[in-house]
C-alpha cells in the first residue's frame, strides 16, 4: 500500500522522528527499486499539459530521486535530466541501474543547481520530506522564467474496497486514519506551498499494475513507516497481510489501483 499524510500532500504516515524515516531508505534501497509501483505514461502527458511544454529536449531536474524510477522515465521521454539524491544507499542504487545519468548528492533544500538552469523541476513521491520555507524558494531559483515545478505522488484508490480494508489494517499498523488523510491532502493543494508563492493545479490520474504477491508486500514494506518499524512487528504484519490478500487473489497476482496526485506551478 502507498500511505497518506498527516501534514502534506499524499506520503507515508508519520510516525517515528522524521529525519529517522528520511534516512531509512538507504538501507532498502534494492527493496525499493525492485518493488515500488512506477508512473504511467499519462501523468507525463499531464505535466506537460499544464506546464504548457514538452519534457522533450527540456533541462529537468528531477529532486529526491531516489533509485531513478521517475527519472528513467523522463529521460525516456527525451528530456535532460540530472538527478539529485540526498542518500548515499538510493544514489548507489541509482547508479548501479542508471550509469548514463548524471547524479549529484543533495536535496530540495539546498540544491546544488545554479539559477536559472531548469525548464522543469519535478518531484516524485518527494516533496513532504523538504522543508517548503526553503524548497519553495530554491525551486524559485533554479527554475526558469515560465519553468515548472512537478509533484507527485502515487495513493492507494481507496474507492476499491480491497484496497480501502487493507488501509484501515495500514493505518492501524501506523496511527493514520489513510482514507481520512488523502481526502484532506487532495482538498489542500496550498499544503504544498503554505506561503502561497506557487498557485498549483491540481490533477489526478488513475493508473494500475499487476503484481505477485511478494511485490506487493515488499512495496508495503519499502515504506519508511515500516522501515523504522520493530522487525517482529513488521514480519508479523505483512505476513498477516499475506492472508488477507489471498483470500482476494488467490491466484497470487494483485491488481493494485493507485490515483497519481499530480501538481504543476509555473515559475512567472
Amino acid at each position: 500500500m502507498t500511505t497518506t499524510p498527516a501534514s502534506s500532500p499524499p506520503h507515508e504516515p508519520s510516525a517515528p522522528p522524521h529525519a529517522r524515516r528520511a534516512t531509512s531508505f538507504d538501507a532498502a534501497a534494492a527493496q525499493y527499486a525492485a518493488n515500488r509501483p512506477s508512473y504511467p505514461p499519462a501523468l507525463f502527458d499531464t505535466v506537460e499539459e499544464l506546464a504548457g511544454r514538452p519534457l522533450s529536449g527540456a533541462r529537468v531536474v528531477d529532486v529526491g530521486a531516489g533509485t531513478g524510477i521517475a527519472t528513467a522515465l523522463l529521460h525516456a521521454r527525451g528530456a535532460d535530466v540530472l538527478a539529485v539524491e540526498p542518500g548515499a544507499g538510493m544514489a548507489a542504487e541509482f547508479r548501479r541501474g542508471l550509469a548514463h545519468i548524471p547524479i549529484v548528492r543533495g536535496d530540495g533544500n539546498a540544491l546544488p543547481v545554479a539559477d536559472a538552469h531548469a525548464d522543469f523541476l519535478t518531484y516524485a513521491q518527494a516533496w513532504h520530506w523538504t522543508d517548503t520555507a526553503r524548497s519553495v524558494p530554491e525551486a524559485l531559483r533554479v527554475l526558469r522564467p515560465g519553468g515548472a515545478l512537478a509533484l507527485w505522488w502515487n495513493t492507494d484508490a481507496i474507492d476499491v474496497p480491497w484496497i480501502a480494508e487493507a488501509a484501515d489494517r495500514t493505518g492501524r499498523f501506523t496511527g493514520v486514519d489513510i482514507p481520512a488523510e488523502k481526502r484532506r491532502a487532495a482538498d489542500r493543494t496550498d499544503l504544498a506551498d503554505p506561503s502561497g508563492r506557487l498557485g498549483f493545479t491540481r490533477r489526478e490520474v488513475r493508473w494500475s499494475r499487476r503484481v505477485p504477491v511478494d511485490t506487493h508486500l515488499a512495496n508495503i514494506g519499502s515504506h519508511s513507516a515500516f522501515l523504522v518499524a520493530p522487525e517482529g512487528r513488521r514480519t508479523a504484519f505483512l505476513e498477516e497481510e499475506r492472508g488477507h490478500l489471498l483470500k482476494v487473489f488467490p491466484d497470487g497476482i494483485v491488481e493494485e489501483t493507485y490515483d497519481v496526485l499530480v501538481l504543476v506551478a509555473t515559475r512567472p
